[in-house]
Parts: structure tokens; C-alpha cells; sequence
């Protein structure tokens, strides 16, 4: 049984880009639907797609420049057994602006920058640079 299904998705992004595989599978949940569409849309990971109809899986396809993958590094924060919720002035500047963090707010899942601007708070999921 699986207790993290986020840190389980960080982890599989982290080792496959440790291994130059060009993408991975892992079982859908919104959350880590939204987490992936995220490094998508800041240039992190290529396509995302969600396949199947009653068990759905989500490919992630990771993106490369030259032998080195484009995720420096991932961290997970907020984690099961210890919470972390931050206020819209809380919320941490990754590396002074060189990484995001990802944060679950009211509104939905989203960038640090973003839950900033609106003004929200949430649980701090992760960092990723």
C-alpha cells in the first residue's frame, strides 16, 4: 500500500531522469495530474497524457538538454506525516527565483508565484528546481 502517492511520482521523475528514460508511467490521481501539467507548463517535463478508461495511468514524457535532465532537483515538504500549510506571505522563493514551489491551495494546485499573486495560502507540496 502506497502512503504518498506524490512522493512516489517525485521519486519516479527523479530516478528516471537518473536513467535517461525518455518518459514514465504512473497510476492517475488528480493531484498528480495537476503536479505534472505544472512542470509542464514551467518547461520541466514534456507531454503529460492521461490513458485508459477504467484504470487510468499518466505518461509523463521528461525532457533533456544534452545528457542531463531539465530537473536539477525535487523535494517534497508537505508530506503525510508532518503537514506544512504556509500563508500567501509565507510561501518560499525557490533559489531566489530559479525553481518553483508547488503548492495545493483552495483554488487548486499551483506555483508558489501564482498563489502569491492571488493572494493564497495552502499546503506546500513541493520544490523543484
Amino acid at each position: 500500500m502506497m502512503t504518498d502517492p506524490i512522493s512516489d511520482l517525485l521519486t519516479r521523475i527523479r530516478n528516471a531522469q537518473g536513467g535517461l528514460l525518455k518518459h514514465i508511467e504512473v497510476s492517475h490521481s488528480k493531484i498528480k495530474e495537476s503536479i505534472a501539467k505544472i512542470l509542464k507548463a514551467e518547461g520541466y517535463v514534456g507531454a503529460v497524457t492521461v490513458e485508459g478508461s477504467t484504470k487510468k495511468t499518466m505518461k509523463v514524457v521528461l525532457k533533456y538538454a544534452g545528457k542531463k535532465g531539465t530537473i536539477e532537483g525535487l523535494r517534497r515538504i508537505s508530506r503525510p506525516g508532518l503537514r506544512r500549510y504556509v500563508g500567501s506571505a509565507e510561501i518560499p522563493r525557490v533559489l531566489g527565483g530559479m525553481g518553483i514551489s508547488i503548492v495545493s491551495t483552495p483554488e487548486g494546485v499551483m506555483t508558489g508565484a501564482e498563489a502569491r499573486k492571488k493572494h493564497l495560502g495552502g499546503e506546500l507540496l513541493c520544490y523543484v528546481w
